[in-house]
């Protein structure tokens, strides 16, 4: 999966923020975590989506049994930092619940039908992670 990874982070650098593939059209950011355990930055390519505020990312994993390590990540260091087109904003995470977490994650789905793919393949919630800015 890095190889993937770094291949669609190649491309949205040198794109002002835009991929094509599977991604051609959508909202996508580079977000930057630290690693929980190694303590290593991270950079992971993932969709978005605008809310009041901030952003919302998702930790479906394509439907996996787990959640990715970089929503493990933000939970133990929720100051992040995203790239979004041809900015780099500094963030903190936190993640959705309730009504809000609903509201989003509907949004997100009837935007992008793939995520409700997901939603079908796995028994855990996927997590909505609302990212605001940083004070």
């Amino acid at each position: 999966m890095s190889g993937w990874n770094d291949k669609v982070i190649e491309e949205f650098r040198a794109n002002g923020g835009q991929v094509g593939g599977q991604f051609a059209g959508a909202p996508l950011l580079l977000l930057h975590t630290v690693g929980a355990k190694s303590g290593q930055t991270r950079v992971n390519p993932m969709m978005y989506l605008k809310v009041d505020g901030g952003y919302a990312v998702f930790a479906s994993k394509g439907g996996a049994p787990t959640s990715p390590d970089w929503y493990h990540n933000l939970l133990a260091q929720p100051r992040v930092r995203a790239e979004i087109g041809t900015e780099t904003v500094e963030l903190v995470a936190r993640v959705a619940t309730g009504d809000e977490r609903e509201r989003i994650w509907n949004a997100q789905k009837a935007a992008y039908p793939g995520f409700a793919d997901y939603e079908q393949k796995t028994t855990r919630q996927i997590p909505v992670v609302v990212l605001e800015p940083a004070p």
